[in-house]
C-alpha cells in the first residue's frame, strides 16, 4: 500500500510539472523545449507506469500466497473439527442404541403381557358390538318398513289428489275451450251475417242512417232538425236528415247532412295494403276517391240550393278509417272548394253539431234578451203608475188621520167639560151598579 501511494504522489507530480511546462510558452520558452521536456516528462511516465506494474504484480502474487496460506491452515482446523466432532457422534449413537434397546426389550414384555389382555377384551367388545349391530339392523329394518308404508300411502293419497285435481283443471280448460269455440262459431255467423248486410248497398246505406240518426239524437233537440225532407223547393230528391238554421222569414234555412258508406271501396284498398303493392294501392286509391268526389257531386246538385239552404252540405262517413283515409288524400279541401261540401267522420260530425248547438243556444239567448227588455219596459211603466197610486194613497191617508184627528180632539173635550159636574161615585158603589147590571 505504501508503494502504491509513492506511486501515486509521484504521478501528482508528473502531471503537475506537465502542467507548469504548458504554461510556460506564454512566458518565453521556446518550442524545442518545450518537446524536450515533453519527451523526458513521456519517458519518467513510462518507467512509473513499468514500475506501477511490477509493484501490483508482486502484491498479487503475494497476496495469493497469503490466501493460499490461510485456506491450508483453515483447512485443518475444519478436518480437526470434524474428526473429534465425528468421534463424538459415534459414541453418542452407540449410548442411545443400547438406551433404545433396553427400551425396546422392556416394551416388547410389556406388550406381550398387555396382548393377552387386549385380545381378550376386544374378542369381548367384538361380541357385544356384533350384538347391538344386530339388533339396530333388525329395528332399522322395521323402522324403515313402517316409514316405506306410510310413504307409499301418502305419495299414493297425494298423488291422487294431485291426479284429481289435474283432471278437474283439464275438464274446466276444455270446457272453457268447447263455450270459446261455441262463441267462435256464433261470432263467425254474426261476421257472416254483417258481411252479407254490408254487401248490399242499400243496407249500408241505412245503416249510416242509423248511426247519423243517433248522433243527431244524441245532440240536437227533435225541433232543431228534419228527417227525409226535400231541402229544394218542388223537388223530388229527399236529403236522410236536415238541420234547421234561423232565416230571415218564417220558414227556416235547411243544413243537407247526407250518409255515405262505400264499404266496398275501402275493403279494396285495405285488402291492396295487405298486397305491399303500389300499383295495386293506388289504383283502390282512385277507385275511392272516385266514388267518394261521385258523392260530394250528388249532395251538391240534389240538396244545396241558396237561400233555402246553406251554402254547403255535409257527407257522413259512418267509419272513423274511411274518414281517416280520405283526409289522409288530401280530399276534405279540394271536395270542400270543388262541390262545397265538408266531409266528416263520427267524431267530427259529433263535434260540428254540438257547435252548431251552442250557436242555437246563443241566438236563443240573443232572442230572450230582446223578450226580457221588452218585459223590463212594461214593468218600468206599470213601476211609474203603481207609485203616482202609492202617492195619492199616501194622501189620502194623511188627510183621513188629519179628520180623525180634528173628530177625536173637538168631540173628547166637548165631552170632558159636560161630564166635569158629575159627581164620582165612591168605588165600591160603582162596582156594585156594575155587577148589577
Amino acid at each position: 500500500m505504501v508503494e502504491y501511494l509513492t506511486l501515486g504522489l509521484a504521478g501528482a507530480a508528473a502531471v503537475l510539472a506537465l502542467a507548469s511546462l504548458l504554461t510556460r510558452p506564454k512566458q518565453g520558452v521556446t518550442p524545442q523545449e518545450f518537446t524536450r521536456l515533453s519527451q523526458e516528462l513521456q519517458e519518467e511516465l513510462r518507467a512509473m507506469r513499468t514500475e506501477l506494474s511490477g509493484a501490483i504484480h508482486a502484491t498479487v502474487q503475494t497476496t495469493a500466497e497469503l490466501q493460499a496460506n490461510t485456506q491450508r491452515q483453515v483447512a485443518d482446523a475444519q478436518n480437526t473439527r470434524l474428526r473429534e466432532l465425528n468421534e463424538q457422534l459415534s459414541a453418542r449413537l452407540a449410548a442411545l442404541q443400547q438406551t433404545v434397546t433396553d427400551q425396546l426389550q422392556m416394551v416388547e414384555q410389556r406388550m406381550k403381557t398387555s396382548a393377552l389382555e387386549s385380545e381378550q377384551k376386544l374378542e369381548n367388545i367384538r361380541a357385544t358390538m356384533e350384538t347391538r349391530i344386530t339388533a339396530m339392523q333388525a329395528d332399522n329394518g322395521k323402522r324403515l318398513d313402517e316409514m316405506r308404508r306410510t310413504v307409499d300411502e301418502k305419495l299414493q293419497k297425494t298423488l291422487d289428489e294431485k291426479l284429481q285435481q289435474s283432471f278437474s283443471r283439464v275438464s274446466e280448460q276444455l270446457e272453457s275451450v268447447y263455450k270459446g269455440l261455441g262463441e267462435m262459431q256464433t261470432l263467425a255467423t254474426g261476421v257472416g251475417d254483417l258481411k252479407k248486410v254490408l254487401s248490399n248497398v242499400k243496407t249500408r246505406g241505412i245503416l249510416g242512417e242509423i248511426q247519423l240518426g243517433a248522433i243527431l239524437e244524441q245532440i240536437l233537440a227533435p225541433e232543431q232538425y228534419a228527417e227525409n225532407i226535400a231541402t229544394v223547393k218542388d223537388s223530388a230528391n229527399r236529403v236522410e236528415y236536415a238541420v234547421k238554421l234561423p232565416g230571415d222569414g218564417a220558414r227556416p234555412v235547411y243544413l243537407p247532412i247526407d250518409a255515405k258508406f262505400p264499404i266496398d271501396a275501402y275493403h279494396a284498398l285495405l285488402d291492396a295494403y295487405d298486397t305491399a303493392d303500389p300499383a295495386q294501392v293506388e289504383a283502390a286509391a282512385k277507385q275511392l276517391e272516385q266514388r267518394i268526389r261521385q258523392f260530394a257531386k250528388d249532395i251538391h246538385t240534389k240538396y244545396i240550393h241558396v237561400p233555402e239552404t246553406t251554402d254547403f252540405g255535409i257527407m257522413f262517413l259512418p267509419v272513423e278509417g274511411l274518414y281517416a283515409e280520405v283526409v289522409r288524400r288530401g280530399m276534405v279541401e279540394r271536395l270542400q272548394k270543388d262541390f262545397k261540401v265538408v266531409v266528416a267522420g263520427p267524431t267530427t260530425m259529433a263535434a260540428l253539431l254540438n257547435s252548431l248547438q251552442m250557436g242555437f243556444r246563443t241566438l236563443a239567448i240573443q232572442k230572450r234578451s230582446s223578450e226580457v227588455w221588452d218585459v223590463l219596459s212594461a214593468v218600468k211603466q206599470e213601476f211609474e203608475t203603481f207609485g203616482t197610486a202609492l202617492e195619492q194613497a199616501q194622501r189620502r191617508l194623511n188627510q183621513a188621520n188629519d179628520d180623525l184627528e180634528k173628530l177625536v180632539g173637538v168631540r173628547t173635550r166637548q165631552i170632558q167639560r159636560k161630564l166635569r159636574g158629575v159627581t164620582m161615585l165612591p168605588e165600591e158603589q160603582a162596582n156594585a151598579l156594575l155587577e148589577e147590571e
